[in-house]
């Protein structure tokens, strides 16, 4: 590569390292990398250790990756008895991976590298999406992130796409016209957008994509099984058990926001559903409700004069509806574990927690037993950084089903 800062040899480091039938030599590199991503860096001998491989395996194993530009030797650790260490770690420059996450009320593209770090982001706001412009800005801002890397553009390794399965669903709710609701519905907008590009594209649903981002960069990292809740503008979330993620049978596992809030009425009527409850696009129509900006539900205005009354009653309701939902979860279930996180700000996201954990306390626990509630790590741009997770996993994860099959 002309980058004096990356390995002399590009081309055959991005070839698929992926497959259905990964070689012994092949899965051994990836679990070198694996144990590099999770201690950040590691000299050989502990690198042997961790993963039961031989010393002289890992010495091959390492000049390799070396030499594939994907790992880096860091400064010699002195003081200690025996020879001086040399630490290895993953390179940032190794490989770089877009993520796109395609929402209700804007969308979003982030560039990452080897660790996993934002290097650039691109966002739009919108009301609802427009399929004549939006597809078109989805193909301009990959290709701009990817054109900014200059000489590196060819260790991009792909793209993740995170959005709702039914971009149009709840139309009545959102105030579309059926026609509207039906375009996005019937539209493969994965298949759109690698039409429109040249690099592979993952799909994934977009509150799943938020929990391989808070599985993988977050909470995973000390609980094995959770069950993952994201509020944004509606709410939805994931389920991870045993440390990999659990899609169910359609990939919609976790799909909480058409959990009924009570039991059909008697002449057959449909209950509330838990988007009615806990949702930002609650709180956006009760902000409206008072003559107030709707936006401030997803900024640090939400807890400020004169939003702060409007948004306390909302998260009243929110966090009965969310003890609810983790209530029927944990009846399901049974683990030990619910991670919360959103597209709001940290402080509004801080209450929801406080005020949840206190109807949780309220909740009749009989036969149960009562989850610890965590806030996520990921954060507002969980969708769109899971979704850039998607294609580093498969071309550098050691095993293919620790959160889904991805592309």
């Amino acid at each position: 590569m002309p980058d004096a800062d990356t390995s002399a040899r590009t081309p055959d480091l991005l070839r698929p390292r992926g497959s259905n039938q990964v070689g012994m030599r092949q899965f051994n590199e990836r679990t070198v990398l694996q144990a590099l991503r999770v201690h950040t860096s590691l000299p050989k001998a502990d690198l042997a250790r961790l993963t039961g491989l031989s010393a002289q395996t890992i010495g091959l194993i390492t000049a390799r990756l070396e030499e594939d530009g994907l790992i880096v030797k860091q400064s010699r650790v002195r003081g200690r008895i025996g020879q001086p260490s040399v630490p290895l770690a993953l390179n940032p420059d190794g490989a770089f991976a877009i993520g796109i996450k395609v929402g209700r009320r804007g969308a979003e593209w982030l560039l990452i590298d080897f660790t996993t770090q934002v290097r650039e982001r691109h966002a739009i706001s919108y009301d609802f999406p427009d399929v004549d412009e939006l597809l078109p800005a989805i193909a301009q801002h990959m290709h701009r992130l990817r054109d900014g890397l200059g000489p590196l553009a060819a260790r991009n390794v792909g793209a993740g796409l995170a959005a709702p399965f039914q971009l149009g669903g709840w139309h009545r709710t959102l105030g579309l016209s059926k026609a509207q609701s039906d375009l996005w519905n019937q539209m493969d907008l994965a298949a759109e957008v690698r039409a429109r590009t040249d690099v592979p594209v993952s799909f994934a649903r977009d509150t799943v994509a938020a929990c391989v981002a808070e599985l993988v960069g977050g909470r995973g990292h000390d609980l094995k099984s959770f069950l993952y809740i994201f509020v944004d503008t509606f709410v939805g979330g994931g389920l991870v058990i045993n440390s990999h993620l659990h899609t169910g049978a359609h990939g919609n596992a976790g799909a909480l926001a058409s959990l009924p809030m009570q039991p059909p009425g008697s002449r057959g009527a449909l209950p509330p559903q838990l988007v009615a409850q806990a949702s930002l696009w609650e709180l956006e129509q009760r902000l409206i409700g008072e003559g107030l900006d709707a936006m401030a539900a997803y900024d640090d205005r939400a807890l400020q004069p004169p939003y702060a009354a409007t948004t306390q009653a909302w998260l009243e309701s929110a966090s009965q509806a969310l003890a609810h939902a983790i209530v029927s979860g944990t009846a399901m279930l049974d683990l030990p574990d619910v991670v919360v996180d959103g597209s709001m700000s940290r402080p509004l996201l801080q209450a929801l927690l406080d005020q949840t954990r206190a109807a949780l306390d309220r909740c009749n626990w009989e036969g149960l037993w009562q989850p610890r509630l965590h806030g996520g790590k990921a954060g507002a741009q969980a969708c769109a950084l899971g979704g850039a997770m998607l294609p580093l996993h498969a071309n550098f994860a050691p095993d293919h089903d620790v959160f889904l099959k991805a592309g």
